[in-house]
């Protein structure tokens, strides 16, 4: 039988757990870019799979700094979008234009367009990890 110090001990660590998924969830949706998962697929290489998520912005919406766990392929599906890759120059990008970024690449998006801009993103993933990682 469980003591009323283990109940509220698991209480404890169930609430932990909801206000981190919660906060985890708030800074994957960053203001004016929504993400909208489409698929995801075990890949015949074990370990890993494929994700792919559309996602929107609204003009002059960034999505900050981050990384994946594995290689990410974009492709723009509307609108003009700015890409910094690492320390490279930055590359804008329209309608119908691709790029690739290898795993554990720091990278950020930014619609530059007047308009709404969208992406098609398709990852290949190491299962279990962190789809998107922030960077400072």
């Amino acid at each position: 039988m469980e003591t009323k110090k283990e109940i509220l001990a698991g209480i404890i660590i169930i609430a932990a757990l909801t206000l981190l998924t919660i906060s985890t969830s708030a800074s994957a949706q960053q203001q004016g870019v929504k993400r909208n998962d489409l698929q995801r697929h075990d890949l015949s290489i074990p370990g890993y799979e494929t994700v792919q998520a559309r996602i929107d912005f609204e003009p002059g919406a960034l999505a900050i700094k981050h990384k994946h766990p594995g290689e990410e392929i974009i492709y723009v599906l509307e609108g003009l979008l700015e890409y910094q890759v690492a320390d490279k120059p930055p590359v804008t990008l329209k309608a119908g234009e691709v790029l690739f970024i290898p795993a554990g690449t720091v990278h950020s998006a930014k619609n530059v367009g007047t308009g709404n801009a969208k992406e098609l993103a398709t990852y290949v993933v190491e299962k279990g990890k962190p789809l998107v990682v922030p960077v400072n």
